[in-house]
Formats: C-alpha cells, sequence, structure tokens
C-alpha cells in the first residue's frame, strides 16, 4: 500500500497563497459494482504566480489526468497526492478520471446493505481529509470554492446533495453549491423513505432507510418540529439568513459521529431513527444535535476556520448555541442539566489527561493532529467557556460581536483573532485578555469554597487553584425544618473569583449548604465546605433545581476520580438519593458513572460483586417507585441497569421468556438484546438462542446484537472467533467491529480474556495501521482492555506507546486509556 501523506499547516498555508479555486464540476457513478465507482473532476482554478503544487486523490485506479488539455502522467501519483510541476501564472483546468473504493469504515463513500430487504445506500463523510477518497481535491479548509455535483444512480434510487436535486435518464444534478470547503461536500444515495415539507420559503426534508419508514413517520412532526424552531430562533440571533437553498437531514447507516454539518445536507446516525423506547432525554439529545449542526451552517459553513487549529471555532459555537438555542425555542427546557451531567464530565476528564489542549492551540502542525483535537475539550470544555464568556459579556454584546464576525467573513475563513477583533468591536471589555486565559491555556481550575460565621452573619471565601477568572453564581440553602431533608434557596448571589476584594459579610444565620457556580456558568472543579459536604450526602435529592444536583453530583464525581471521597461513599449516596430524582439525566449519568467507572475499575475484583448487589437494588427501588407509570422514562432506565448489573440469569431469563418486564415495559428489541447480552456474558445462552434471537430481528441493529452476544460468550473458542474478526480480518464494518469490541472484554471472564491484555497491542497497531483512523480509534475507544486494572498491564500499554509507533489516531486513544487506568489505581490505593 502506498503511503499516504497529511498535509502540514506551512503546506496549507503555501498552496493558499498560490492558488484562488473557483469550481469543482464532479461527476459520480454509483452504477459500477459493488466494490467500486466512478469518478471524474474538472477543477478550475488560478495560480497566482508560477510554482509547483500538488491535487489530492486517493484512487483504487487512476484512468487519466489532463492539465489544460494536456495529458500528466498518472505514474506520478505518490500516495495521495499528485504533482502539478511547472504550474504557470493564471488560470487552469485540471481533469481527474478515477475509479474510486467504496468504504465499510464510514470514511469517504461508505456502503451498506440493509439486511432486512437487501436495499443498498451509500453516502460521504468527508471530514477531515477523505474527500480524496470520493474526488480529486486541492483539499484544505480555506480554499473554497463551488462545487456542482451530478450523481448516476441505479433507477429507484433517490440522490440528495448539499442543493436542491433534479434527475433525468437516471442521473441526478445538483444545484451549485456557494463558496463552501472541501470537507462540506455530501452525497447521499439509495432507495430513501423521505418525509417532504417548506418552511420560510425553503423545502426541508428528513430521511432514512427504508426498512426504518415507520419508526421516522411515527417521529416525523417532533423532528420537523425541532428543526422549524431552531430555524426560526436562528433567525432571531444572527443578522445573516440561512445561506443555502435547501434543508435536507438525512439518517444514515453506521455513521461513526452523531452527525456532519453537511450544507443543506446534515446527515445523522440512524440510531436517532428510535425502533425501541428511548427516554425523553434521549429525545432531547437528538434535538440538541438537530440545534447543533443547524448552527454550524453559520458556524463553520458560512464562516470556516482557516485551518483545523481553529476547531472550537465550528464545535465549541454549535454546541453552545445548540444547547442554549434548544432551551428557548422548544419544549426541551433542561438541557443545560443534560450538558452538565454527560457532556461537562467528558471534557473535565479530557482536560486532566497527558493529551490535554488548549481550546484553542496555537499551531496544528498537520491534519492527522487536527483530528485528536475532536473531543471534550473542543465540544463542552469550549461551550462551557462560551457560556462563562456570555456570562461576563452579556448576551447582547455577545450577539453583536457573532453578527459582526458573519458580516466581515461569510462566505470565506476566519481565525481566533478573527473573531476576537469582531468581539471587541461589540464591547469595551477585554475580550482579549479574555481569550488568552481561557482559550489559550490547559486544565482545569478548582474552586473551593470555605465558610465563617459568627451570630448574625457568615462570609464565604473561594480559593481558586488555577489561572483563570470567573464569574460564578453562588446558591444559598437552608434546611427545612418541617421535615429536616428538604432543603429550599435562600438566596442567589453572584461574585468574581478571585476576589477583586474581601468578600462581604452576608447577613443571616450559617447555611446549611453553599453551592459555589450554582447554576453550572463556569467550567471549574468545585470543593464544598466541610457542612455544605455533609449537608449534600445526607440530603442530595432535597435540593429543590436539577442543574443545582447536577453540579453537586459533578463534585462528588470529581472527588472520587482525585482520591477525595471513597467510591463506596458515592454509591451509598447514589443508594440514597437516586431513589427520589426525577431528572432522567442525572439518573442516567449517576448509574452510568456508578456502574461503569466504580464497579468495574475503581473497585477491587472482590468488591465489585457487593457494588453490583448494591446497584441492582437501587434499581429495583426504582423500579418499585415507578409501578403507578407516571414516569416510563425514569422506569426504563432503572431496567436497562438492571440488566446490565444483574448477577444471575433467572430474573432475566423469565422476562425474555414472557417478552416483558413485570408491570413493563414490553421487551422491545433494544431490552431484547439487551438481556441477550447479559445473559451471554453469565453464560446462560448459546449460539443457538442468539440465532433464533437474530431469526426474530434480523435488522441491522440486530446483526449488531448478535455481533456482540457472540463475543460475550464465556467460550474459548467464542472468543478466539471474536478476535480473528477483529483483528485478523478487514470483513468487519465499524459497526460490527465495535460491538463485537463491546462484547469481548467483561470484567466476570477476567481469567478467560487475560492472555488476550498482552496480545490487543501488538494486534491493535497492526490493524490501526492496516485499516485507518476510524477504525483505529475504535479499537482505542471500545477494543481495550479497561477492566484489567493492574501494574503490570499499565506496564505493557506504556512500553507499546515507546517502542511500537501507533498511528496518531490509536496513540491518542491509548494514551487516555493508559491515563484512565493509572487514575483508576490511584483510587484504589487511596
Amino acid at each position: 500500500m502506498a503511503c499516504m501523506s497529511v498535509l502540514t499547516r506551512d503546506e496549507a498555508q503555501n498552496r493558499a497563497q498560490l492558488l484562488d479555486v473557483h469550481r469543482y464540476t464532479v461527476e459520480l457513478d454509483l452504477t459500477t459494482g459493488d466494490e467500486t465507482f466512478g469518478s471524474r473532476t474538472l477543477i478550475r482554478f488560478t495560480a497566482r504566480t508560477d510554482a509547483d503544487t500538488f491535487v489530492e486523490v486517493k484512487p483504487h485506479e487512476l484512468r487519466s489526468v489532463t492539465l489544460d488539455g494536456e495529458p500528466l502522467d498518472a505514474e506520478t501519483l505518490d500516495g495521495n497526492r499528485l504533482p502539478l510541476k511547472n504550474l504557470t501564472a493564471g488560470e487552469h483546468e485540471l481533469r481527474v478520471d478515477a475509479v474510486m473504493r467504496y468504504s465499510r469504515t464510514g470514511e469517504g463513500m461508505h456502503r451498506f446493505t440493509d439486511p432486512t430487504d437487501g436495499e443498498t445506500y451509500v453516502y460521504t463523510q468527508l471530514f477531515m481529509d477523505d474527500v480524496q477518497r470520493v474526488f480529486a481535491a486541492f483539499d484544505q479548509p480555506d480554499l473554497k470554492a463551488v462545487f456542482e455535483l451530478s450523481v448516476k444512480a441505479p433507477e429507484h434510487w433517490t440522490v440528495l446533495a448539499n442543493g436542491s436535486t433534479e434527475h433525468t435518464d437516471g442521473v441526478w444534478r445538483a444545484a451549485p453549491t456557494p463558496l463552501i470547503s472541501t470537507y462540506l461536500v455530501a452525497v447521499a444515495a439509495g432507495p430513501w423513505h423521505s418525509v417532504r415539507t417548506e418552511h420560510r420559503g425553503l423545502p426541508f426534508g428528513i430521511h432514512c432507510r427504508r426498512s426504518l419508514a415507520p419508526y421516522l413517520d411515527a417521529d416525523a412532526d417532533e423532528i420537523l418540529d425541532v428543526t422549524r424552531a431552531c430555524f426560526d430562533r436562528y433567525h432571531e440571533k444572527f443578522e445573516e439568513p440561512y445561506p443555502f437553498d435547501s434543508y435536507d437531514q438525512a439518517f444514515v447507516p453506521e455513521f461513526n459521529a452523531g452527525a456532519m454539518e453537511n450544507p443543506g445536507l446534515v446527515t445523522f446516525r440512524d440510531e436517532f431513527v428510535y425502533r425501541s423506547a428511548v427516554t425523553d432525554t434521549e429525545r432531547q439529545t437528538r434535538a440538541m444535535v438537530i440545534a447543533h449542526e443547524m448552527a454550524h451552517m453559520w458556524f463553520g459553513d458560512l464562516v470556516t476556520l482557516k485551518w483545523w487549529d481553529d476547531i472550537w471555532l465550528n464545535e465549541s459555537f454549535a454546541e453552545y448555541m445548540g444547547y442554549q438555542t434548544l432551551t428557548e425555542a422548544t419544549r426541551f427546557a433542561d438541557t443545560w442539566t443534560d450538558f452538565g451531567v454527560a457532556r461537562k464530565a467528558w471534557g473535565y476528564d479530557a482536560d486532566q489527561r497527558p493529551s490535554t489542549h488548549p481550546v484553542a492551540p496555537e499551531a496544528v502542525e498537520d491534519t492527522a493532529s487536527a483530528l485528536l483535537n475532536f473531543d471534550g475539550i473542543s465540544y463542552a470544555k469550549g461551550a462551557s467557556a462560551l457560556r462563562q464568556l456570555v456570562t461576563w459579556l452579556g448576551e447582547k454584546d455577545f450577539l453583536a460581536g457573532i453578527n459582526t464576525h458573519f458580516t466581515r467573513h461569510k462566505f470565506a475563513n476566519a481565525t481566533l483573532a478573527d473573531f476576537i477583533d469582531s468581539l471587541a468591536a461589540a464591547t469595551a471589555r477585554d475580550v482579549h485578555a479574555w481569550a488568552d486565559a481561557w482559550l489559550r491555556t490547559t486544565g482545569v481550575d478548582t474552586l473551593t469554597a470555605s465558610v465563617d460565621a459568627v451570630p448574625g452573619r457568615w462570609t464565604l471565601t473561594l480559593d481558586r487553584d488555577g489561572s483563570r477568572p470567573h464569574r460564578v453564581t453562588v446558591g444559598v440553602y437552608d434546611r427545612d425544618l418541617s421535615d429536616g431533608r428538604t432543603l429550599s434557596l435562600r438566596e442567589r448571589y453572584e461574585t468574581d473569583v478571585p476576589h477583586d476584594a474581601a468578600p462581604e459579610p452576608r447577613p443571616g444565620t450559617r447555611p446549611a449548604l453553599v453551592v459555589p457556580n450554582d447554576l453550572d456558568l463556569t467550567y471549574a472543579k468545585i470543593r464544598l465546605d466541610e457542612t455544605s459536604l455533609e449537608t449534600v450526602l445526607r440530603g442530595l435529592s432535597g435540593i429543590p433545581d436539577a442543574l443545582t444536583r447536577a453540579v453537586v453530583w459533578n463534585s462528588l464525581r470529581d472527588m472520587v476520580r482525585d482520591g477525595e471521597l471513597s467510591p463506596s461513599d458515592y454509591l451509598a449516596t447514589a443508594s440514597a438519593h437516586l431513589p427520589e430524582e426525577t431528572d432522567l439525566a442525572l439518573v442516567q449519568g449517576v448509574l452510568a458513572f456508578a456502574s461503569v467507572h466504580i464497579a468495574d475499575r475503581y473497585l477491587r475484583p472482590e468488591e465489585r460483586p457487593a457494588a453490583l448487589a448494591a446497584l441492582a437494588s437501587l434499581c429495583r427501588d426504582v423500579i418499585r417507585r415507578t409501578e403507578d407509570g407516571d414516569n416510563p422514562g425514569l422506569r426504563l432506565i432503572a431496567v436497562r441497569h438492571l440488566i446490565d448489573v444483574a448477577a444471575h440469569p433467572e430474573t432475566l431469563a423469565a422476562w425474555l421468556a414472557d417478552g416483558t418486564v413485570p408491570g413493563g415495559p414490553e421487551l422491545d428489541p433494544e431490552l431484547r438484546w439487551r438481556v441477550l447480552g447479559r445473559l451471554a456474558v453469565l453464560g446462560a445462552v448459546d449460539e443457538a438462542d442468539i440465532a433464533a434471537e437474530l431469526d426474530r430481528d434480523p435488522s441491522a441493529t440486530g446483526q449488531e446484537g448478535a455481533a456482540r452476544c457472540r463475543a460475550a460468550l464465556p467460550d474459548a473458542d467464542a472468543k478466539a472467533r471474536a478476535w480473528d474478526a477483529m483483528f485478523h480480518s478487514d470483513d468487519l464494518s465499524n459497526y460490527l467491529f465495535t460491538a463485537t469490541a463491546q462484547g469481548f472484554w467483561q470484567p466476570e471472564q477476567a481469567d478467560l480474556v487475560r492472555p488476550y491484555v498482552a496480545r490487543y497491542y501488538k494486534d491493535a497497531v497492526k490493524l490501526a495501521a492496516r485499516r485507518g483512523p476510524a477504525i483505529a480509534e475504535a479499537t482505542g475507544r471500545w477494543a481495550f482492555p479497561a477492566h484489567e486494572v493492574d501494574s503490570d498491564h499499565l506496564k505493557l500499554g506504556e512500553k507499546c506507546l515507546r517502542k511500537a509507533d501507533p498511528i496518531p489516531a490509536l496513540r491518542r486513544k491509548l494514551v487516555d486509556q493508559l491515563d484512565d487506568l493509572s487514575r483508576a489505581l490511584r483510587v484504589r490505593e487511596a
């Protein structure tokens, strides 16, 4: 295999100074077979001076290349770079005719055949540099151009693209785009089921596989209502109108990300088309992703980063705007609680690892390095920083700065400096100093509270371990004397950290609870004073506001991770207070941390059975509390987690046989595969049971469920087959690889799979090099033996990093996983 080159920052800057790219005319032929497709590209561009440069393409076969009508030698292709020698200043036309290979890893042009009905679908995912897998391009974000696509497709297919499409004689032609970057071009083709409408004069559409049609139809009103509401709200916030000619949302199979902001054609993972029961928080998550991707139409598509060191200008803004706009425009009014529980913890964890980086790093040397920064820092920390900026700056000035930014840079590219200059034009505050403190630094500040009290007044001091300025809301709570358990809000007030002067005493008796960052408006770890900590351990469920409870739960989570609160105390707190919790995001987040991190990693193996028993008892308490049917989402969460922590098969086997949990819910496909997966771990089912369930549900999700169950069987032959499928064959798609990896490692089977721990590092490095970044990321995330928490394992991983030279995507995941392993060892020692 030829060595593929990654684009460096210096190369991109040099090429941007040389070229002005005007227009791509791309012809794709999707009728040539199951393995490859035809790709013809005409690029019209201008060279500003005489020079050499290159164009990128990753063909299966390069048929021909001509420059200004003169043939070029296709044999000069070096990996993914085709040299263009002796360019003269002036206008040029480059034509590239190639055969390209379909992908099974979610990169480039992904091809999927639905096992339910045999229908085939293809779609593009061209981020970050995978346009080269589909057509030839000068592949960097600041060489924007107009794209004109035509696609030859099978007769019964529909082709979706960035612009509205029309077709004659089996060829679909998309309207030319405005100026956009190469990574934002999109095509999705197949026999889609579509629901179409219009809003404010623009065609809107939602699309999915035909086999998912009933499920999309059931949720179409909700999806389109959210889409319309967010669209309208963005037009109230932004002065620049939506910049494209249509808005399609396609739910596509085996998608690696949550979604992709292709202008005019957003692609989503089709798990968002729900086949089984989901909670309202999961519906909120889908709505947030819709809002997030729509925000990208302005942040990322209309105004695009100049180079990948400013990825936060895309992702942090879309993350912040997605949550904020959903709260303002839809029925989902508590989105920031879910953000605090699910997303912010992601950011905190990432920011305490060796791989941490500034929200806006000063230099990202190449595309391989840039790909690693799509993490909890660029999303959650960056969004948290923007929320703090709005708190400090005020929303009016913030939006004025944003609109100035759009006006200055629409259909072009911008940098951090450009954005800060736009903000500075809207306010007298020193936003440049704010950016230096918040966007150019790494790590998490810690705010530690101490309370001094004398009769009639009390004083809060917040000590900061860190370097950033914070504006926080302090919540002050008293114990309700009527029941001694409920807490009532006395007051909220704002304060700046570090304090400009000595804190002012506040009137009244010493509060039972003082919560710094009560509305979660800044990004920092919080340490409560001793009295407040005692109050929350005994009375956390009595705090009236869910967002405040999220701040407190995050504080307890951080204390466990930092060795300041024992895992058993966290479990006891969860057992005491989760049965009273009504917020779905909080219940899900606390149970997930308690099971995945505490039971499986932070406690020693001999302590795990008791932890699982405690979690099972907690889940049964919640199930009993929801027997009246008033909170089916809470009941569903408890049922899912009870399945996951079950230590004995009898109850689960009875549920599977009856097709229902007593009192509900009935076992839909998701719950059936979940039960079967746990029974596989416990050795209570065999291959015949798995095959029978697959006959019952032969869908793509069913195929993944079967792969997960087969890999989970406590049988040496089953483990050997699963390992061979993952590491010694390239037949598994990205989703089937992930499902197999999820089933393979089980704490209950530690002795059985221990020989594979050492094999993992050798085989993972080879696999990642062979199959590329998407599979490398899945290998590091899902196939890593995270349950094996011991110093010998840590040494094996560190040796791999020193000597085996894994590709960047795998190296980054291993660095993070090994740091988590090291933290687990420290927690155990503490």
